[in-house]
């Protein structure tokens, strides 16, 4: 466009040349080529634009914006529309207590109330990006500042209206998973409504107020001290159950000790265990009728 009118300025600059001093006359149809060149390679150029990876273009003519999109690569155009480029690959746009995390500097954290009516504080990163097909309708209803007028607003007021649900240790704790998905459903079908895609919505932290912190923190130590406690008793139970059988089984071979051995077995397990050693031996033994019994274990 800068080059057409440069073009535009040395014609006109041809033309009066011609008029003003005879002298130049000569030099008046160079110039005017010139010009006329100029204004032709101004349109050329003009008349094609380049739209990266990850971008589309809309065009704009005299403040009418055209619905068809410009895809990436070269693109073949009227040289007097303006493209204004969208980038349609994935953005985030964390809002963080932390001053250099967050997308505005200093504190940029959500504040929110919760059902018991104590304030949690919420870091948030939102993960969207520009449906191409809606870019056109973007421009024109909200502009190329997006992030601000659409994404952050959206975000720091469904998360408000959201949290007046749940308690403050349930958002900490139990419901927190449940909640993330909550404000997901709410904030994806409004990014739709307005032409954003949102992808993925992070809790990255929740803060109480110290004092609920701390009754936090002491609640689960107790059930976790309650838990060993438990593990303890049935440890104790288990070692109970293995002494009642081992003293079971004492009492059931004593039983059988004295109630199934006799004075011929014995013997018989005593002259097995002799002739069955190594060392040589000679054993005299009684049969009960004063009768010896020699036993030789060579």
């Amino acid at each position: 466009m800068t080059a057409i009118i440069i073009g535009i300025i040395i014609l006109i600059v041809g033309f009066l040349v011609a008029k003003a001093d005879p002298a130049v006359r000569a030099y008046k149809t160079i110039i005017k080529t010139i010009g006329i060149i100029v204004i032709i390679l101004g349109f050329s150029i003009a008349s094609v634009v380049q739209v990266e990876p990850g971008q589309v273009g809309v065009q704009k003519l005299f403040g009418k914006v055209n619905d068809n999109i410009l895809e990436s690569g070269l693109n073949v155009i009227n040289p007097l529309v303006q493209v204004v480029m969208f980038d349609i690959r994935t953005e985030n746009y964390t809002m963080s207590g932390v001053t250099d995390e967050g997308m505005k500097v200093g504190d940029d954290a959500i504040r929110v109330l919760s059902a018991d009516g104590l304030e949690v504080i919420v870091d948030l990163t939102v993960l969207y990006k520009v449906i191409p097909s809606e870019a056109p309708r973007i421009l024109k209803e909200v502009g190329t500042d997006y992030r601000n007028v659409l994404v952050r607003p959206i975000c720091r007021t469904k998360i408000r209206d959201n949290a007046v649900y749940y308690d403050a240790v349930a958002l900490y704790s139990t419901k927190r998973d449940e909640f993330q998905a909550r404000i997901f459903t709410t904030i994806e079908s409004n990014f739709k409504e307005r032409g954003l895609l949102l992808e993925q919505l992070l809790v990255r932290n929740l803060t109480l107020p110290a004092s609920v912190k701390a009754t936090i923190e002491s609640k689960i130590n107790a059930e976790q001290d309650a838990q060993k406690m438990t593990f303890v008793l049935q440890k104790e139970r288990q070692e109970a159950e293995r002494k009642r059988v081992e003293a079971q089984g004492i009492a059931d071979y004593q039983k059988i000790l004295s109630t199934g051995l006799s004075d011929r077995l014995l013997q018989y397990e005593m002259i097995k265990a002799i002739s069955t050693s190594p060392n040589s031996k000679l054993i005299f033994m009684t049969n009960g009728k004063n009768l010896p019994i020699l036993v030789d274990s060579k």
